[in-house]
């Protein structure tokens, strides 16, 4: 990891001509560049490369330092640590529990710290890796947060001497060893077990967990949760929060939320009221609506139906339809042009270039398998829907409308 007092005018020229440069050639070519390992610098191309999309405004600064890959593949992107910061400040009142500080006791590459300073008076960024610190502490006085602390602890030592504060959040590494662990528990730090500590001292706690994580085993390991956020950019679920705040003791509730294109979709409910839900069934009708990756994790199946006045396609099969355009469904919506049957010759016809956008719903085939027995490429304008109803497997060639 390349420390912040290497970076030297040469190294910075050096690393601005390679972005684009191809790495492995470079480390072959290379031994250093004013003493600086060839492999320290190789981490900041690649670095550069990766914040282009993920870090904006980090990328934006030629005088960022980045740390190795697996660091910067496990912090947050711009995107997510933004809303996780507003999120947590909406849950603060400025007059009874006001944003005073926030202890990040993960804070890592300190994408979260950075983003938690914006909103709050003061942020504690917690991290045992000292050489990590430094990077993140340099980041982030060139980018003009000077409201940050640095404790050079990790979360369990920290914890012993924390003070009351606003709020806390904890990111627990999924590693252990050179494998990837989904479970609270096995997580490190333990938020299972470090909770009641936290909360005795916090009015928020706020963690981050793996999109794979079960959502209702959580709850069964996490206590005074009072919502959970399924967070999805463009159709991809990142994280999953789970805000706790302290004395809670009803039901959590559920908010699925996915950005794509700029807009915002969500959908709020409690884990009762999916249970509860009478879903009705229906053939196909004028419109197809198919939820979004957010709604799906979050376990919303049957509640759809009741909330959009919408038909399912068959109790197993997570397509809804109906006869009336319903613009705010947070999802894909398309117009049903035609319903097929799988050898139909009419099916070429709505397929004139040979192509389609094949997407399975509860159908016995995978797209690649659908595709090779139809004869359709992939891609085009065109979409082919596939899903199973009451009446068993059918497809329908569909125009997508959002």
């Amino acid at each position: 990891m390349i420390d912040p007092a290497a970076l030297s005018p040469e190294v910075r020229q050096f690393v601005m001509a390679n972005e684009h440069a191809d790495v492995p050639s470079l480390l072959l070519k290379y031994k250093s560049i004013d003493n600086v390992p060839i492999s320290a610098i190789a981490d900041q191309i690649i670095g550069r490369r990766k914040a282009k999309s993920k870090l904006p405004t980090y990328y934006s600064n030629e005088d960022i330092l980045y740390p190795p890959v697996l660091n910067l593949e496990q912090t947050s992107s711009e995107k997510t640590a933004q809303f996780k910061a507003s999120l947590i400040r909406s849950y603060l009142s400025s007059e009874i529990f006001p944003p005073d500080t926030l202890v990040d006791l993960t804070g890592g590459f300190g994408i979260d710290s950075f983003a938690f300073s914006k909103f709050f008076k003061s942020v504690v960024h917690v991290e045992p890796d000292e050489r990590l610190q430094r990077l993140a502490q340099h980041n982030h006085l060139l980018l003009g947060s000077d409201n940050i602390v640095y404790a050079t602890h990790t979360a369990e030592e920290f914890l012993k001497t924390m003070v009351d504060v606003s709020a806390v959040y904890i990111d627990p590494s999924r590693r252990s060893g050179s494998r990837k662990v989904y479970s609270l528990h096995d997580c490190q730090p333990d938020i299972t077990e470090l909770q009641d500590q936290i909360l005795r001292h916090s009015r928020i706690l706020m963690t981050k967990a793996s999109p794979m994580l079960d959502i209702q085993l959580a709850l069964g390991e996490l206590r005074q949760v009072k919502k959970v956020f399924v967070v999805a950019v463009d159709n991809e679920v990142r994280e999953l929060l789970f805000i706790a705040e302290c004395g809670f003791s009803g039901e959590a509730r559920v908010v699925a939320i996915n950005e794509s294109d700029g807009s915002l979709s969500s959908l709020e409910f409690s884990i009762s009221e999916e249970q509860f839900a009478v879903a009705t069934v229906s053939d196909v009708m004028d419109y197809l609506y198919e939820p979004n990756a957010a709604l799906l994790k979050a376990g919303a199946f049957k509640l759809p139906s009741v909330r959009y006045n919408l038909n399912k396609l068959h109790v197993n099969t997570h397509l809804y339809t109906g006869d009336t355009l319903k613009e705010s469904f947070p999802g894909r919506i398309f117009r049903v042009v035609s319903t097929l049957k799988a050898d139909s010759r009419k099916l070429h016809d709505h397929f004139p270039e040979g192509k389609a956008n094949i997407i399975t719903r509860n159908y016995p085939s995978t797209p690649e398998a659908l595709k090779k027995k139809l004869k359709l490429g992939d891609g085009g304008d065109r979409y082919l829907l596939a899903f199973t109803s009451t009446k068993g497997p059918e497809l329908a060639a569909v125009e997508r409308l959002k």
